[in-house]
């Protein structure tokens, strides 16, 4: 499968509130998907088709040296095609462009698939909150990946 990573475009954001809908429980509206378009405290990225369907994308704050993403997502019926992995190989290129310390997201316990990404990508299981998530309840694997460079400090 062909596609690029790139800038979240304003007008893909109708595109990305129906992947919300379609991954998440509780997804996000357009009105908050708006508020993380690229600025200088956030970075939104998509994995976008040769015919410019959006595929998957992932947003991130980052406030001083440090990054927090707040999802991640795929197209269910795209999932398993390399494209999170791309999604979180570009997003931290760009926490190193930007030299921040650490990066950070919670996940949801259960989900085994993204866990293992995530750790493919260096980030660690540094702790959990209790019951985080509903529909259906479940707790929050916290993961961090730090950065090599910043290590010594």
């Amino acid at each position: 499968m062909i596609f690029a990573i790139r800038d979240v475009l304003p007008r893909e954001i109708p595109q990305i509130e129906a992947l919300e809908k379609a991954c998440f429980s509780l997804p996000w509206t357009q009105d908050q998907l708006k508020s993380q378009l690229r600025d200088r405290q956030h970075e939104f990225i998509a994995a976008v088709s040769e015919s410019g369907t959006v595929l998957g994308y992932i947003g991130m704050m980052h406030v001083l040296d440090e990054g927090y993403i707040s999802n991640v997502a795929v197209s269910p019926d795209r999932r398993r095609q390399g494209i999170g992995d791309a999604l979180i190989a570009a997003l931290i290129k760009i926490c190193e462009a930007l030299g921040l310390s650490f990066v950070t997201l919670e996940v949801r316990a259960g989900n085994k698939p993204a866990i293992a990404l995530y750790e493919k990508h260096g980030f660690e299981r540094v702790g959990l909150r209790k019951n985080y998530y509903d529909h259906p309840r479940e707790d929050a694997l916290l993961m961090t990946k730090t950065f090599e460079s910043r290590q010594q400090l």
